[in-house]
């Protein structure tokens, strides 16, 4: 019996042994911090809560924002859910296979920083048709871009009937991503681009599941992911703001980092990067240093070239009196047709109350 026991103690887990302990004799401190340690360590994954002292989340290793957690610069680091967007036709898409194609091969972008290992990339088009693709990324002369075999691209598949067997669009849509994600075993997805998954009167109810189950797995896996959207139409004389972001009120509070691509008005072709927003790593790239970069195609890969840093202010459009009197024409313009105030705003870039201000200076609102 005796050896019964001590085999039952020998084998009897530490935590136990220690609160048994406890109805004996104090624990010493040695003991103590030993029991602390457990409960902290193995928090049961449905528990609302994590709880640690601030002194211990202090002392957590975690990813500090330095260059080898940098995935495009400053704009995007390892571990974020960041957005990008930009006005249709501005290259998007271009930047974000870019950064796909560099992380890909573990090639940093010139003046971009980082350098990290090759990874697999997970490349959501929802934008481009194969023709449109091979057409970016090719040449008669060149022949096709070599692209890594880390680098994956998917589109959706028409004869896919999936989603009826789920309550919403939004819920097939998060489950299959889960699924690839799950098969593939990448850790840097990117999603090109969230408008275009929006389904009929469900949009914004859509857009906002999908950024809320992006986060979600963003903390279950381990991953990284840039999210493209669109700009609604915007005053070419006004600073590029998170509120130039179509839904941008509900969107960007699920995002880590927000960064937008801004057309030069003083430089036909030019285009520069601004940094939105920003929780890992500092604003370098803000109103006084947005990143002026242009679009070319040398041989076979159309891509940003990166050419200098500049105020954001050198590239707006002058707002002058005779601007001023056009935009006015142009709201009143639309307002004599019947457009509504805040289709009018959407239409003109100008914010709603100033449209408000005009019509009622210059005409009646209804």
């Amino acid at each position: 019996m005796s050896n019964y026991k001590e085999y039952a103690t020998f084998n009897r887990p530490v935590e136990i042994e220690l609160i048994r302990s406890m109805a004996h004799s104090p624990l010493t401190k040695k003991e103590s911090k030993k029991l602390d340690d457990y409960f902290q360590d193995v928090a049961d994954s449905s528990d609302a809560f994590i709880i640690r002292s601030a002194a211990d989340w202090l002392q957590t290793t975690g990813d500090s924002p330095d260059a080898g957690n940098m995935l495009f610069g400053d704009f995007w680091y390892q571990g974020e859910l960041c957005i990008l967007f930009a006005d249709t036709n501005v290259g998007k898409s271009i930047l974000a296979v870019q950064i796909g194609d560099s992380l890909s091969k573990g090639l940093p972008m010139p003046g971009m920083g980082g350098g990290r290992p090759a990874e697999k990339v997970l490349y959501f088009d929802f934008e481009l048709s194969a023709a449109q693709f091979k057409k970016r990324y090719s040449s008669d002369v060149h022949g096709p871009y070599r692209f890594d075999p880390n680098f994956t691209r998917l589109v959706f598949n028409p004869n896919a009937g999936g989603a009826r067997k789920f309550a919403t669009y939004a819920d097939y849509l998060n489950n299959a991503i889960e699924n690839v994600l799950i098969t593939s075993g990448a850790r840097v997805l990117i999603i090109d681009n969230i408008t275009c998954l929006r389904s009929g009167t469900e949009a914004v109810a859509s857009a906002v599941s999908l950024m809320s189950k992006l986060q979600e797995m963003k903390h279950r896996y381990g991953l990284s992911i840039l999210v493209l959207a669109h700009t609604p139409k915007r005053n070419p004389a006004r600073p590029i703001g998170r509120n130039d972001l179509q839904g941008s009120k509900m969107l960007i509070n699920f995002a880590d980092s927000a960064f937008a691509i801004g057309e030069s008005q003083t430089d036909a072709g030019l285009r520069y990067l601004k940094q939105i927003k920003q929780r890992s790593g500092n604003q370098v790239h803000g109103a006084d240093n947005v990143c002026l970069c242009r679009i070319i195609k040398p041989n076979n890969f159309l891509h940003f070239d990166f050419t200098g840093r500049e105020p954001e202010a050198r590239h707006l459009l002058p707002y002058t009196e005779h601007h001023r009197k056009l935009t006015e024409d142009r709201i009143m313009q639309l307002h004599s047709q019947g457009l509504s105030l805040r289709a009018i705003s959407s239409e003109t870039g100008v914010s709603f109350g100033s449209v408000h201000r005009v019509v009622k200076r210059l005409g009646n609102v209804e």
